[in-house]
């Protein structure tokens, strides 16, 4: 496999995470660049790991992780979209919150709903000759930077719309969900770029 193909697969993997990193970043008070830096680094380190344990898993159990992974991460996605939509209807007045649902367990949470495809490239890459590192850095590395300029993004976002940035933050979440359900199920996920 080509570094350009692999480059390839490592954005494919982190355009989901940079949609959850905007409304992530839309829902925050004025998030600085070390909240969006230390956004990105989480992302990157969990969605750089997914694949080497979906390739760990791809010699065992690879066809219960490919059927699967879609579901677990479309209702993760979609319980922590509709928490953020509940907290910003309750509190439509004034600027979003800068606590709550954007503290360390819901990066962690966000970022592994957003991985769960990179688990299932991991699980194909299982049965190619690959350097599973390589393809796992540059995964990581491409999640780094794109969740942390979607947290400065979603901040320029978040300070237009006010405490309903919140709402469309929850709804970005439920989207990205969707997308990767619908990706799966018809067989148009990132998968493709491996054929």
């Amino acid at each position: 496999m080509s570094f350009f193909s692999i480059l390839l697969i490592g954005f494919a993997m982190s355009t989901d995470a940079f949609a959850a990193a905007i409304g992530k970043g839309a829902a925050m008070h004025r998030p600085r660049l070390a909240e969006a830096l230390r956004a990105g680094a989480i992302f990157g380190v969990i969605e750089g790991l997914t694949p080497v344990v979906g390739w760990a898993l791809g010699l065992a159990a690879a066809a219960y992780v490919t059927r699967w992974d879609h579901w677990i991460a479309f209702v993760l996605l979609s319980l922590l979209g509709a928490r953020m939509i509940r907290a910003g209807m309750r509190h439509d007045i004034g600027p979003p919150r800068h606590e709550g649902g954007h503290g360390l367990w819901s990066l962690v949470t966000t970022g592994f709903a957003t991985s769960i495809d990179a688990m299932a490239i991991g699980v194909s890459l299982a049965f190619i000759d690959v350097n599973i590192a390589l393809v796992a850095t540059v995964i990581g590395i491409c999640t780094f930077v794109m969740v942390t300029a979607g947290i400065l993004l979603g901040r320029v976002l978040g300070t237009i719309a006010g405490r309903r940035a919140e709402v469309v933050g929850g709804l970005v979440l439920i989207a990205v969900g969707s997308l990767i359900l619908y990706e799966h199920l018809s067989g148009r996920g990132p998968v493709a770029l491996l054929q």
